[in-house]
């Protein structure tokens, strides 16, 4: 199925008769019948496709790498690697890792290898490549490094986190945006002129048309194809007929774009200002407005890590314990853990240390290179190790008085370092004078030595 649309850059006025004449006529869904032919068609990824898109650039210079395709459903991935095919004269192979295995692999490189002996280079488009297990994800290695095939991924998930590193080193990885209003109002535009006829929508009901579709210009076309299925002769539609005609409810805001971002903010911004009352209203107003649920039971982890900390360690048991109460109840039962956990969050005790010694050890990490740990604290497995000096001197801390032997664990090279300063609030404030002691007798054993 296609998954992005074509439209000239402008948006054009609402169709006439005459329009049609002036569009491709072709069987099949809309989907189908609007998929660009080339890629200035594209709409909705300027960044990639425009006159100084990546992809436009990447042409121009007359070379076409492996890419990795990072987007939602329905922003032209397929589409796009397709067209890529097409404008470099490859051989265009596609397979989803949903449907297929090594066996299929395999064929689709021999295939890949016949075609390159013959003078013809292979575009192997492999759609949710993140499906694909780690030993599969290596079988693509040497075919990328030996010119049999041109990979184009495309995924929904994030590449840093679902595809090998070795992978990712092969590949450049490219973006695909949500669409925005704009970009949708060009794809129901150009299904007008396709259809020579208006949408059978007032003004109020295309715009809770454009919000269904959340982004997906593949679902703006399917919305439009059950509009103009459902309308009688003659009728425009409001937005209240709108959404019990297509049994979807329109979103309050459009979860991709600036409601969504202001409310979650808000949400946020509320929990770390310790306001109840106000965290709790934008739970609700977010609930309200069809957010999943177990998106904000994740952001509510998020919070209890990053503004309450070890403060009151609780937060963080108390938010995972309502996401997964959630996941266990669903609606409508189920917001209610969030709602409780919300509530918690935002009337415990305020802590940022963690969340500045984590990125402050981060940059220590980054920056220092790979420092050797002190020899003392590594051990010796290996006689060779041992008349190195690993493990020589090492003080087991459960036998020293205080449990507490005051080594130095820090790379020599590097020195001690100060990344955790806890508060004096919540369970912090216990933690600091335990660290207080600890440095106390770090001290007094350095002294004694």
């Amino acid at each position: 199925m296609a998954d992005l649309f074509g439209t000239a850059p402008e948006p054009a006025p609402r169709p006439r008769p005459s329009d049609a004449a002036k569009v491709p006529q072709r069987a099949g869904p809309l989907a189908d019948r609007l998929r660009p032919q080339a890629l200035s068609e594209v709409v909705g990824q300027e960044h990639l496709t425009g006159p100084d898109g990546v992809l436009t650039r990447m042409l121009g210079n007359g070379s076409l790498g492996s890419i990795i395709f990072w987007g939602p459903p329905g922003t032209g991935k397929t589409t796009v690697a397709r067209l890529l095919a097409g404008e470099v004269g490859f051989a265009f192979e596609q397979i989803s890792a949903i449907f297929s295995g090594v066996a299929d692999l395999k064929k689709v490189f021999e295939s890949a290898r016949l075609r390159r002996q013959s003078g013809r280079q292979t575009l192997l488009f492999v759609d949710e490549i993140h499906r694909f297990n780690r030993a599969q994800q290596d079988s693509f290695l040497p075919v990328m490094e030996d010119g049999t095939v041109v990979l184009v991924g495309a995924t929904t998930e994030n590449p840093s986190f679902e595809l090998n590193a070795a992978l990712l080193s092969r590949a450049r990885v490219l973006t695909f945006q949500s669409h925005d209003a704009a970009s949708l109002s060009q794809l129901l535009e150009r299904a007008e002129a396709v259809e020579n006829r208006p949408l059978p929508l007032d003004e109020e009901a295309r715009a809770v048309l454009l919000r269904m579709a959340d982004g997906d210009g593949r679902a703006i076309l399917t919305l439009a194809e059950e509009v103009w299925r459902a309308a009688k002769p003659g009728e425009t539609l409001d937005a209240e007929t709108l959404q019990r005609i297509v049994q979807r409810r329109a979103p309050v805001y459009d979860k991709s774009q600036d409601g969504h971002y202001n409310l979650i903010s808000a949400l946020h911004k509320s929990v770390r200002g310790s306001d109840p009352d106000a965290a709790l209203y934008y739970l609700c107003r977010m609930l309200d407005a069809g957010e999943d649920p177990l998106y904000l039971g994740r952001r509510l982890v998020r919070m209890a890590v990053e503004d309450i900390g070890l403060a009151d360690p609780r937060a963080l048991m108390i938010a995972n314990a309502a996401k997964d109460a959630y996941d266990y109840l669903g609606s409508p039962e189920g917001e209610l853990a969030l709602a409780q956990a919300t509530v918690y969050l935002a009337s415990a005790p305020k802590s940022n240390a963690v969340y500045n010694a984590y990125k402050a050890a981060m940059r220590a990490a980054k920056e220092n290179g790979s420092l050797l740990p002190p020899r003392h604290i590594l051990n010796a497995p290996t006689k060779l190790m041992k008349s190195e000096g690993y493990g020589s001197g090492y003080a087991y801390d459960h036998d020293q008085p205080d449990a507490f032997s005051g080594q130095d664990y820090f790379p020599e090279a590097l020195g001690r370092q100060s990344f955790y300063r806890p508060t004096e609030r919540g369970e912090e404030a216990r933690i600091g004078a335990r660290m207080a002691e600890w440095n106390r007798l770090r001290r007094a054993r350095r002294d004694e030595g």
